[in-house]
């Protein structure tokens, strides 16, 4: 999200405007009353890089999870896609990944559930350094916020492991809020199709660059890059789709 997308007058009432270095209170853990009540009634929206990581945890294929754990929407006036974790029809909405226990795919868990209780809006100067806000999400039902643990947004970015998800992030959002997506582009079908196969459907694509089935890509450089790691595929597609859509 652009920094111009948390004006102070659009904030509800619960979130509020973070430093970086400004100090709250909070931890999570098993003993604090509202564990996983956070895991529910959700609209996760999932990033390329949360499905890289989904996909590292389950072991399954970026078809299968797509199929399986993913909702596409997609309004008439939206650019792209968007994507969200589907959750459990057990009446409260779970998340499918969330146990008695906690989280079953904590090390890989999506971006927005890693930082919680923060949000974060990034955007790229003319440098070219990114500007970051934050904000505090203090819902009624966490408890959390009564934990004796000094934090800030900084520090407890870094421990979440928010470092490796922000430099894919930051990516990914200057592609799909790109100067020429605010001023109403809209791709055709098959450009969005690519967007979803490219950045979110490694497997799929991976087999396609090894076979060397894509005329515009060099079939040496596409068999380097179907042999790559998904981290370099992913950051090969983010810059190639961006260049393909945007010149």
């Amino acid at each position: 999200m652009g920094l111009d997308g948390w004006q102070d007058e659009q904030l509800p009432g619960f979130v509020h405007k973070l430093d970086r270095n400004e100090e709250f209170n909070f931890a999570c853990h098993k003993g604090v009353g509202c564990f996983t009540e956070c895991c529910r009634l959700l609209d996760l929206a999932l990033t390329p890089y949360d499905i890289l990581r989904l996909r590292r945890a389950t072991g399954i294929d970026s078809r299968i999870l797509l199929d399986k754990y993913v909702i596409i929407e997609q309004e008439a006036d939206e650019s792209f896609p968007r994507l969200y974790l589907t959750m459990v029809d057990d009446g409260r909405g779970s998340c499918p990944f969330v146990s008695p226990n906690g989280c079953s795919v904590y090390q890989h868990r999506p971006g927005a559930c890693r930082v919680y209780p923060l949000g974060r809006a990034a955007r790229q100067d003319k440098s070219g350094k990114i500007e970051e806000q934050f904000v505090l999400v203090k819902e009624e039902h966490c408890r959390g916020f009564e934990e004796n643990t000094y934090q800030t947004a900084e520090r407890y970015s870094i421990e979440q492991g928010m470092t490796e998800y922000c430099a894919f992030n930051d990516a990914f959002a200057a592609l799909v809020h790109s100067e020429k997506t605010s001023q109403g582009f809209i791709p055709t079908t098959s450009e969005k199709e690519l967007f979803l196969l490219v950045l979110y459907n490694l497997d799929e694509w991976r087999e396609i660059l090894l076979r060397g089935e894509y005329d515009s890509i060099d079939n040496k450089a596409a068999r380097t890059m179907g042999q790559s790691t998904d981290e370099d595929l992913l950051l090969f597609s983010l810059k190639w789709f961006n260049e393909r859509i945007f010149g």
